[in-house]
């Protein structure tokens, strides 16, 4: 069976990459630079395959190379993201386009340039989105219209392929990752993300790696256009000030 994830050398990409393989997958990774532990790997900025028509056609022909003689994709992870913080006010629009380009442009055009491999082999994907969706912060404007609007591909998606491939999201909140960390110089701040939480904790990178693994199992074939929220709970919290 093989897989393409994108984002896959990431703290996340990674994970995903480690648990497929344990499922028997060979693993087509897409990254900036860094080939990291897939079988295949193919280095590409996501922002450039969006706009550039000759980058974007050499790598699907390079993916489809990988899954030749007979081009069958099992499963596509749209885990890569681009997290540009800014006000409104200050927002560039250059900002702006590459937060659209890679967080919800890319999967549209990674899933359909691959739709025929994906559906000869009745296979699904799965986007990464964010809690972001539908909870935000101050300057996560570009980010989280992103990932909000790739909830809406993912269901719309999920219909108008129907009986060729399931496409489903994850929503997950905090995820324990370097680049997380990096956000919280304070260790009490860091200390008070885990409390915050009602599991007590944030996530995992192989929390979420499971749940791709599950979504695009027979054990989830029924589940189709939904978004899976991976949050501990911190969705369902009312802070009265």
């Amino acid at each position: 069976m093989f897989a393409l994830v994108t984002g896959s050398s990431g703290s996340i990409g990674s994970a995903i990459v480690e648990e497929l393989h344990q499922q028997q997958y060979q693993v087509i990774g897409l990254d900036r630079e860094t080939k990291g532990n897939t079988d295949f790997f193919v280095p590409i900025n996501l922002n450039e395959f969006v706009i550039d028509e000759n980058k974007r056609q050499a790598v699907l022909a390079a993916i489809t190379n990988f899954l030749n003689p007979h081009p069958t994709l099992h499963l596509l992870v749209n885990n890569a993201a681009e997290q540009l913080l800014n006000s409104t006010e200050n927002l560039t629009f250059e900002q702006w386009q590459q937060t659209l380009n890679v967080n919800l442009t890319a999967p549209f055009l990674l899933t359909q340039g691959l739709l025929a491999a994906l559906t000869f082999a009745k296979g699904s994907v799965v986007n990464i989105a964010s809690i972001h969706n539908q909870l935000t912060k101050p300057r996560f404007v570009a980010y989280a219209t992103s990932k909000a609007a790739l909830i809406g591909l993912t269901k719309s998606m999920a219909v108008d392929l129907a009986g060729k491939i399931r496409v489903n999201a994850i929503s997950p909140a905090a995820v324990e990752t370097p680049m997380l960390k990096a956000g919280f110089p304070d260790k009490n701040d860091y200390l008070k993300l885990h409390q915050i939480h009602p599991t007590g904790r944030i996530g995992t990178p192989q929390e979420i790696a499971a749940m791709v693994v599950f979504l695009a199992s027979a054990q989830a074939g029924f589940i189709n256009g939904a978004n899976i929220e991976i949050d501990g709970g911190i969705s369902r919290v009312l802070k009265d000030l």
